[in-house]
């Protein structure tokens, strides 16, 4: 079957009224997840595969100043999208490097080579999206303790997350 750009999905939703399912979260909720050291972020999910049934992954990203983020790589099973909200993130589009600063975006299709960080000096906040939704939790939650596994167990963990560095 190939993708039609000017046609609507086909309908999931068999019912005829409608039904109460959406969720809301207040701006001022707390992080879920707040990664320390050397890269210092609040994490906060969104929309998770679990609350959207894997259509797509919604997360928050508050980077303190200075934040390191991931080295090159790719993703084989999910497209990334970004969308600064506030201050400076420099993006990397598989060609060249960006300062990205609130209101710009970059999506990534499967297999595009990105990296992020926040080289500022100042804090920064972005969106990420993972489509389809894959359990990104467990990811940002384990980074800071990957120099702690050795070399296989590393190289299982980012297999099993959908993450290959180049």
């Amino acid at each position: 079957m190939s993708y039609d750009p000017r046609a609507y999905p086909a309908a999931r939703y068999t019912g005829e009224h409608g039904e109460i399912s959406a969720r809301y979260r207040a701006a001022d909720t707390p992080p879920d997840f707040v990664a320390t050291g050397a890269a210092p972020a609040a994490y906060h999910y969104l929309s998770t595969t679990l609350s959207t049934r894997g259509e797509y992954g919604l997360y928050r990203v508050d980077m303190g100043p200075e934040s390191a983020g991931p080295s090159t790589h790719f993703h084989k099973a999910m497209s990334e999208a970004f969308f600064v909200l506030s201050g400076t993130i420099r993006l990397f589009d598989g060609e060249r490097w960006v300062d990205a600063r609130s209101g710009d975006h970059l999506y990534v299709p499967v297999g595009g080579l990105h990296a992020f960080r926040n080289e500022s000096g100042e804090p920064a906040s972005m969106l990420m999206l993972f489509a389809p939704g894959a359990p990104r939790e467990e990811y940002f939650e384990r980074m800071g303790g990957l120099a702690g596994l050795d070399d296989e167990e590393r190289a299982a963990f980012l297999v099993k997350h959908d993450s290959f560095f180049v």
